[in-house]
């Protein structure tokens, strides 16, 4: 299988606090944190609110820049890139956000905002672009008649969608989900899960799925990477880490899921 990314000792610590005749002090967002992916494969970042995990996606797609460590994507060197150099890198790593009405420009009709993609990077005639963005709309399951509307005339599991539209739309090798399900119901949370799994499989995307919520990330993880004050406290094949967690803090989180079912209750 073709690495995509691989992060080496990866820090992002910020200065909070600081005063003029105070130093302030370092938060420790993200403190040496390691992994790799390959294409096609999923590895779910798990832990609770604050513990990294949002940070460490902005920190690989150098929406912040690292403190120390390093980012390779598809085996360069990218930690010391500067914007411009980036930029023709932005087409291959996409994120979707957890609000797409914050993620969204709202005076922008649908098919303005998956258009932009194409235009920024010089990309087809405008003839094209409209093909493209109708593909974009069928591809993610909504009507060709959207492209005239605005996002606050869709409910948020479509307003997800056009996010996921616009993340794809460049055919990116890396996406990155930020809590994308968490805001939405559960049977909406389903079906943009199978959604994102089905364009993984149509496109052999490499992905990162951010989440609090494990049983959602069990559902679409090939690995499982835990997180907690900024470390990494536990990293393996998903399904060995929720049969058989080793650290006490991966136990406390799984025994925290709701059980559904009274079969899956433990025999006492």
């Amino acid at each position: 299988m073709q690495e995509v990314l691989r992060i080496e000792n990866l820090k992002q610590h910020f200065i909070s606090g600081k005063r003029l005749f105070s130093q302030g002090y370092t938060i420790k967002a993200v403190d040496g944190v390691s992994f790799s992916l390959e294409r096609g494969k999923t590895l779910g970042l798990v832990g609770e609110s604050g513990c990294g995990k949002s940070t460490l996606g902005r920190t690989i797609l150098k929406l912040f820049e690292p403190t120390e460590g390093r980012i390779y994507f598809e085996g360069r060197d990218i930690t010391r890139l500067s914007a411009k150099e980036m930029r023709p890198l932005r087409k291959e790593m996409q994120i979707v956000f957890q609000d797409p009405m914050e993620s969204l420009n709202q005076r922008h009709t649908i098919g303005m905002i998956l258009e932009e993609p194409f235009v920024i990077h010089n990309m087809g005639t405008a003839v094209e672009r409209k093909q493209w963005v109708l593909e974009l709309l069928d591809k993610v399951g909504l009507p060709k008649e959207a492209v005239n509307r605005y996002p606050h005339e869709f409910s948020g599991g479509q307003r997800q969608r056009i996010g996921i539209a616009r993340a794809i739309a460049l055919k990116p090798k890396l996406l990155i989900c930020d809590e994308s399900v968490s805001a939405l119901d559960v049977s909406v949370q389903a079906q943009i899960i199978n959604l994102l799994l089905s364009l993984q499989k149509e496109m052999n995307l490499a992905m990162i799925f951010i989440s609090h919520d494990l049983s959602v990330v069990r559902q679409v993880s090939d690995e499982v990477a835990v997180m907690y004050f900024g470390k990494v406290v536990e990293y393996g094949n998903a399904q060995i880490i929720y049969d058989a967690p080793q650290n006490d803090y991966t136990k406390k989180l799984l025994s925290a899921i709701p059980i559904t079912h009274p079969s899956q209750r433990k025999r006492s």
